[in-house]
């Protein structure tokens, strides 16, 4: 099955305003908590996947009955989280992107391997976004169009040692054949000037980081 685009709704930080990201021709897929979060919200995943170790039996059986397709797996026999099996089976629709939703929250772990997750996004030639209430987040290897999002900054941090030749267009600060390396801030915290701007790089992987204060 082909679809244009895929929403993960995991365990993490979940908002009820996350539903109204959903487009009717959108494939959903509930990892673990998230397919619960769905449910009580009205909407029927076409595939629930997880160990569901975080719900109860109660709701366990809610989400059986409830959703499209269910795949459980043990909690300790198996060797991926809940999330990277929803991505697994996500990159498996052949869609032109994937969204995640509630990737991030309290456990810095799984947010950070969610992010990370997005490298694989770029291997398989699929755009991959993570959203949350304060963050939009994104990653190129070689150029992006960032939109205008109702977030005030715009922050690039490499995701590899460095990231080199990187051009700025439509930011209030602009940067040209520029290097960004890790454990460095210049990229934090710039804005748009206006509805889009433009990331290029040459080289490297690069981190775009939408976000605002809660």
């Amino acid at each position: 099955m082909d679809c244009t685009r895929v929403l993960i709704f995991t365990g993490g930080e979940l908002s009820p305003t996350f539903i109204d990201e959903i487009k009717p021709d959108d494939y959903i897929i509930g990892a673990d908590r998230g397919a619960l979060f769905l449910i009580e919200h009205g909407v029927t995943p076409h595939l629930a996947v997880g160990d569901f170790d975080s719900i109860t039996p109660e709701q366990l059986e809610l989400v059986r009955k409830q959703s499209g397709q269910v795949i459980e797996c043990d909690p300790v026999d198996k060797n991926s989280s809940d999330t990277e099996m929803a991505f697994d089976h996500a990159l498996d629709q052949s869609p032109e992107s994937i969204l995640i939703l509630g990737g991030t929250g309290s456990r810095l772990d799984h947010t950070l391997v969610n992010i990370h997750m997005l490298i694989r996004g770029l291997q398989h030639h699929v755009k991959c976004s993570i959203l949350d209430s304060s963050n939009y987040i994104t990653l190129t290897g070689s150029s992006c169009i960032v939109k205008e999002r109702g977030y005030t900054y715009v922050s690039l941090l490499p995701l590899t040692p460095e990231v080199t030749g990187i051009e700025l267009t439509g930011f209030e600060y602009p940067l040209h054949n520029a290097t960004l390396r890790m454990g460095q801030s210049l990229g934090v915290s710039n804005r748009l000037l206006g509805d889009e701007g433009t990331v290029q790089i040459e080289g490297g992987l690069l981190l775009i980081i939408q976000s605002k204060d809660k």
